[in-house]
């Protein structure tokens, strides 16, 4: 399986985080069933731990915070059944070739952000956990820890080994890559030259704006 070879550079930090929550070295068919804990505090898992059933459990558990994923179609059996005892994300997307799954990924990074500077848990559902949940999971471990998407699927793959993104989906992370790197490398460039303008001497008139020396002004 392709996912299965990490790029040197990365490898130290996957392991790492392989270290920090749970790890079962022998997968089982029946644990597709549960959830398991990707990365700290962000768990993945099928809707079947989100039943009616698993309230107590959740609670058990810590979560606070749940993406619930589902098709509209599937609006009569995937439920958010606990709206009164955690924070739901709902989010309609298919399992399909043809949608556009890449849309939410911001949407759902800054939930389950949202959710840990609060000192919550969350949990990431579709019907299974093992397209629609885990493509989401993978794009917030992308972006979280600045991996490629063969180490965050490897990393995601190592703790739920059940989960196959469908093949659009996989085309779709990839594309995202270079775009979340992109986008990060600019908030850099950003935050410095925030910081290179708090060091310059400012303007005696306007004290907001920094003070540049220019040879050889025109008036």
């Amino acid at each position: 399986m392709w996912a299965m070879n990490m790029n040197h550079d990365n490898s130290s930090l996957v392991q790492t985080l392989l270290r920090q929550t749970h790890f079962e070295p022998e997968w089982t068919y029946n644990m597709r069933r549960e959830m398991q804990e990707i990365v700290p505090n962000v768990f993945l898992g099928p809707y079947l731990v989100a039943s009616r059933p698993k309230r107590d459990y959740l609670q058990s558990q810590g979560i606070t915070h749940v993406i619930c994923v589902r098709q509209n179609i599937e609006a009569n059996f995937i439920r958010p059944n606990f709206q009164e005892d955690f924070v739901y994300l709902i989010l309609d997307i298919a399992d399909s070739l043809n949608e556009n799954i890449i849309h939410h990924f911001g949407t759902v990074f800054e939930f389950i952000e949202h959710c840990l500077r609060s000192g919550g848990r969350v949990l990431i559902h579709g019907n299974q956990g093992i397209s629609r949940s885990a493509t989401l999971v993978i794009a917030y471990v992308m972006q979280k820890y600045n991996l490629s998407t063969k180490d965050a699927l490897f990393l995601v793959q190592s703790k739920r080994l059940c989960v196959g993104p469908n093949l659009m989906f996989l085309n779709q992370l990839n594309e995202f890559e270079p775009i979340y790197k992109a986008k990060q490398q600019q908030q850099g460039f950003n935050q410095q030259d925030e910081a290179t303008a708090m060091y310059l001497p400012h303007s005696f008139v306007d004290p907001f704006q920094p003070y540049l020396h220019i040879q050889n002004p025109k008036f």
